[in-house]
């Protein structure tokens, strides 16, 4: 199973009215980072536009203000559904037209990233049939749109493609900048699943789709995730993504 489940953490507390017995509180604590798309529950930054880089305060999640567990929050459904929340939010767009919108991922692995969404409902790309086809080339070509109207005279490199096995409710185009500078990079699940077969390529799915009206994943994609950390430019293994970061320094454009 690609995501995980949420940590707990267990605390103690001594009971004054009772010495000498303590009673234990579970507390449920989201995960920050562990799943591959989880981060993406709240995928998209509160503010419009496509800056570049990333704010680490934006790859945390906030600490639990007070103590007070009967205070009710307001339902916004699972946090796999959460696309489809950002998607209508105008705040959460940088660009939109008929078919599509696009939005800048909340937790970014790299410079620049940004989904691209389809408005029609498609749950995911096991949904994805023929009829679909021209869609999926109008979402390639606005990725490649927005990479031009941001990135045009950067020197980075950029991939478009989808996670085979996605944790978020409705179909999106990953558009990523491959310098991979973000504190928002914290595991190999992170790593992995942009630089494994785990990633289709979009123009490889298009084309999937073209020949055979469906998309096929094969078997084994989770155990992607669990390769080794490979630089995706020399090949090198790392021990560790601190290590990784900072080995592809030495890849970025001068």
């Amino acid at each position: 199973m690609v995501n995980e489940l949420y940590p707990y953490i267990v605390e103690f507390e001594e009971e004054a009215k009772s010495p000498g017995l303590e009673t234990h509180k579970k507390r449920k604590r989201s995960g920050n980072g562990d799943s591959i798309e989880r981060d993406a529950a709240q995928e998209v930054e509160p503010s419009p536009g496509l800056e570049t880089g990333s704010d680490p305060s934006q790859c945390s999640v906030p600490p639990n203000k007070g103590t007070d567990t009967s205070t009710k929050k307001e339902p916004l459904g699972h946090w796999s559904q959460g696309l489809k929340i950002s998607m209508q939010d105008p705040k959460m767009q940088v660009y939109k037209d008929e078919q599509v919108v696009v939005i800048k991922d909340k937790y970014p692995k790299a410079r620049h990233h940004w989904l691209v969404l389809p408005w029609a409902s498609i749950s995911s790309l096991k949904a994805v049939t023929r009829e679909h086809l021209e869609l999926l080339k109008h979402m390639h070509t606005v990725g490649k749109k927005v990479i031009a109207d941001v990135a045009g005279s950067s020197e980075l490199r950029f991939r478009l493609g989808y996670h085979a096995i996605p944790s978020m409710s409705h179909v999106h185009l990953h558009v990523i900048s491959q310098d991979f500078d973000s504190p928002c990079l914290k595991n190999k699940k992170h790593w992995n699943s942009f630089n494994t077969e785990y990633f289709l390529e979009s123009q490889a799915v298009i084309e999937m789709v073209q020949e055979a009206g469906r998309v096929t994943v094969r078997d084994g994609m989770p155990e992607l995730l669990k390769l080794p950390l490979r630089c995706h430019e020399c090949q090198q293994i790392l021990p560790s993504v601190p290590q990784l970061k900072e080995h592809l320094r030495k890849h970025w454009p001068k």
